[in-house]
């Protein structure tokens, strides 16, 4: 015997871009670049199991709201628009229980004085995740990938166990670089008071403070002191997870060539890498239910 187990669907990274002529300032163009998804759960056995797809809302009709509510709501912030289309799911599809959005967004910046013209803002991409659940209710996790950091000193590692395999040397000064991941969860009560613009900038300048100003005994030291300035930060935050990639960087030896190397000329190995994760939450943080799923 089988049973369904649990199951959604949705229209995986839509591509869309907007723009809200003259509403900057000076009469500036603004750039909206995001890769929307989404996901809705309910009452969808049907379609498993007999091919009734009387309950399933077309994941190109899910697509075209998206296009929709862009137009509706213009160049809003993307927690903003993922919490309207999360519940517009819900609300106008009756089989449909849970709707999750997630969206990251491509940042640009302007260029000269033209008011239309931008590049873009490297790597970093701002994330954002919305689950409205009948039952449980709504949660908000917003975020950002791929925050490249280093600190070219003022970083050690040692005193760690040492068994057959281990050849690593003890440092007392060392690179230290990482790619920051981060999501952080707000207090459910909250949602509706949010300026979300301001929140994600002070968690970006947060993060980049709190690096440049930690002396650092390892990575996992440096997780739990950003985590823990970022809710100090932000009091609508209640819970931070961070992955940080050590992005190990070794001393070249130049002896060969008769030369030294007092900490100057260093390899940069991308894989592989020393892989730290975790979570910070705030004293009486609720129950992260569906939020990270």
């Amino acid at each position: 015997m089988v049973q369904l187990g649990a199951n959604r669907y949705g229209k995986a990274e839509i591509r869309m871009v907007r723009v809200a002529r003259g509403a900057g300032p000076g009469g500036s163009d603004v750039l909206r670049d995001w890769n929307v998804s989404t996901s809705l759960s309910g009452d969808l056995a049907g379609s498993h199991l007999t091919g009734d797809n009387s309950n399933v809302l077309a994941t190109d009709s899910q697509k075209n709201r998206v296009y929709a509510l862009a137009k509706e709501l213009g160049a809003v912030e993307p927690e903003t628009f993922a919490l309207a289309l999360a519940a517009f799911f819900t609300a106008s599809q009756e089989p449909i229980s849970r709707a999750r959005v997630a969206i990251e967004q491509y940042g640009w910046n302007p260029v000269g004085s033209t008011g239309y013209s931008f590049a873009r803002a490297g790597d970093l991409v701002r994330t954002t995740t919305v689950i409205h659940d009948a039952e449980a209710g709504t949660s908000v996790v917003s975020g950002l990938k791929d925050l490249i950091v280093m600190n070219t000193t003022a970083s050690e590692f040692w005193g760690y166990p040492k068994d057959p395999y281990t050849t690593l040397p003890e440092t007392k000064d060392r690179i230290l670089a990482t790619a920051v991941n981060a999501g952080w969860r707000f207090w459910p009560d909250t949602l509706d008071r949010m300026d979300w613009g301001a929140a994600f900038t002070t968690v970006k300048e947060t993060i980049l403070g709190t690096f440049a100003g930690t002396y650092s005994y390892s990575l996992q030291q440096m997780l739990y002191t950003i985590g823990s300035a970022i809710i100090a930060a932000v009091p609508e935050i209640c819970e931070v997870r961070l992955t940080l990639p050590n992005k190990h960087h070794f001393i070249v030896d130049l002896t060969p060539f008769g030369l030294d190397n007092d900490r100057e000329v260093y390899h940069a190995d991308d894989r592989p890498y020393g892989l730290i994760e975790g979570s910070v939450l705030a004293d009486w943080a609720p129950d992260p239910g569906l939020a990270w799923t």
